[in-house]
């Protein structure tokens, strides 16, 4: 929240040269005049300074209050070059656009300057990081105003937003849990062979790079179809070690996608500031790697005996998996982006880089592979670009899982939604995790000890959610499941509620996700 409060402060007009001085405070819908000097005064006394700003701000609950100077005092940048990369990106404009009604700078017309980018890099020369308060009383304007009223308008749709999921989180957390372990042949992985080439590609100068997985000796031609498995946005191959382990140790043949410029390294170019994130560049180079991956098998590159393709995605995988499969986007897309993001949507990140892909007019699909098997993605999105069951529905089998921890891709808006909206096949189904979040599937090395690696995603609990290797051991166990009902022509059934110690999972079906979406509206 403290980098986006520094976008707080854009407008369409050119910076004046004279330092802010006035500050304009509007609540309960009364203007109030003030200075800057007295707002930061009010601040720093933890708003027991005795001025007429005080008086009015006693009209807000004491919640309020603390809230307002959480919000003034929060770091706005703590890493210069990432807050260059990120206010000149594409995600700007609608995080402008969505929070420019609660802080207005005014002055004359015209093109948007780099003003307060160049404001943060000279208060970073003097301190380590820069507050939203720190900007206030640095940014040259006439006039500033801070709509308060606006802010609790703001703050009631977030917290909308919000009930929504726990609605979910409740309805799910009521229900009778049957006991389910993982049986010991899941969790098998011995004799199981990896490496590694790189397939030529016109989009690639060095060649797309793949891991191949192969199955034990015994379990090898067990099964009619392979694998292909994406990272998501900031993955390497080596993150999902542990499910092409466990998905060839059962007998598919697994290939892992390498995705440069949008792999853990892209990521840390970022934030070091040596080269922006563009979406709509990513997914295309994505969509081109796995029509490789797919052109390879065919000229028996890849040496995979088997014919049909099982496509497996984490988060802008799964994506890239929904377009390959034929998914059609649904027509209005523009207007469902600007609906969206004018609330903000900090409760489900997602539908920013939705709109970014939506802008960069790439989300066309690929013609969908004859060959294809089913469709799997891991956290899954997609919620504005296919909201309705009338188009774009997927013959093939499809299952989406995520976690109630997830405030990315939060289950609710996107894994069921999605799965009512595209989950056609009898086989189709959702699994949800209690306690997973986003990046629950990601494993870095060393997790399985100490839980920290020599990784771009170092991630603790806060991020990863609880017990992310029990977690994984089930999702391994839901997809091997789910593969191996497609291979045998079973649908899904009743939808299931299953627990393994302190792990609760729900395995549900179509209709049964159609309704908790229902419920929660």
């Amino acid at each position: 929240m403290g980098l986006l409060s520094s976008l707080l402060l854009f407008t369409q007009g050119l910076w004046p040269v004279q330092a802010a001085d006035r500050l304009e405070v509007e609540i309960d819908g009364v203007v109030l005049p003030i200075t800057v000097e007295e707002l930061g005064h009010w601040v720093r006394s933890g708003g027991r300074s005795r001025s007429e700003l005080n008086t009015w701000l006693m009209l807000l609950d004491a919640d309020s209050r603390a809230g307002l100077i959480r919000l003034l005092k929060a770091p706005v940048l703590t890493r210069r070059s990432f807050g260059q990369q990120m206010l000149r990106s594409w995600a700007a404009r609608p995080l402008l656009d969505a929070l420019g009604d609660l802080i207005r700078v005014e002055g004359a017309k015209g093109e948007r300057s780099q003003e307060v980018v160049t404001t943060l890099e000279r208060l970073l020369t003097k301190q380590a990081s820069v507050s939203t308060l720190d900007l206030l009383e640095a940014l040259p304007n006439e006039r500033l105003r801070l709509d308060l009223d606006a802010l609790v308008l703001a703050a009631s749709r977030w917290r909308h937003q919000m009930q929504r999921h726990q609605v979910l989180t409740a309805q799910l957390a009521s229900s009778t849990a049957t006991a389910q372990s993982t049986s010991a042949e899941l969790t098998s992985e011995r004799d199981v062979s990896m490496r590694s080439m790189r397939l030529a590609a016109d989009h690639r100068p060095e060649g797309v790079r793949v891991q191949i997985w192969s199955p034990p000796p015994e379990r090898s031609g067990s099964t009619s179809s392979w694998v292909v498995l994406m990272p998501g946005l900031g993955g390497d191959p080596e993150h999902f070690h542990w499910l092409a382990r466990a998905l060839a140790s059962q007998g598919w043949p697994v290939v892992v996608i390498g995705h440069p410029g949008s792999d853990a390294a892209a990521v840390q170019a970022l934030l070091d500031g040596r080269s922006p994130f563009v979406g709509a560049k990513a997914l295309r180079q994505r969509l081109a790697d796995l029509k490789s991956v797919l052109g390879a098998h065919r000229s028996d590159q890849l040496a995979i005996d088997a014919e049909e393709v099982v496509l497996v995605g984490h988060s802008l995988g799964a994506l890239t998996a929904l377009l390959a499969a034929g998914a059609e986007p649904v027509n209005g897309l523009e207007e469902r982006c600007q609906l969206a993001l004018k609330d903000l949507p900090l409760t489900n990140l997602s539908q920013l880089l939705q709109c970014e892909l939506a802008a960069g007019e790439v989300l066309t699909p690929l013609p969908p592979s004859t060959s294809l098997k089913a469709v799997v993605g891991l956290n899954s999105f997609g919620s504005l670009i296919w909201p309705s069951t009338q188009f774009g529905s997927l013959q093939t089998p499809l299952l989406l899982m995520g976690g109630t921890f997830d405030l990315i891709t939060p289950p609710l808006s996107e894994q069921l939604a999605l799965l009512g909206a595209l989950g056609n096949h009898p086989a189709s189904r959702a699994v949800i995790v209690e306690g997973a979040s986003h990046f629950s599937p990601v494993r870095v090395e060393g997790q399985a000890g100490n839980g920290r690696g020599d990784d771009l995603f170092q991630l603790g609990e806060n991020l990863v959610g609880i017990q992310p290797l029990a977690v994984q051991r089930q999702l391994a166990g839901e997809l091997i499941q789910f593969l191996r009902e497609v291979e045998l022509g079973e649908s899904m059934g009743m939808s299931q509620h299953l627990h393994a110690g302190s792990i609760r999972w729900h395995r549900l079906n179509r209709d049964d996700a159609k309704r908790l979406v229902k419920d929660s509206q």
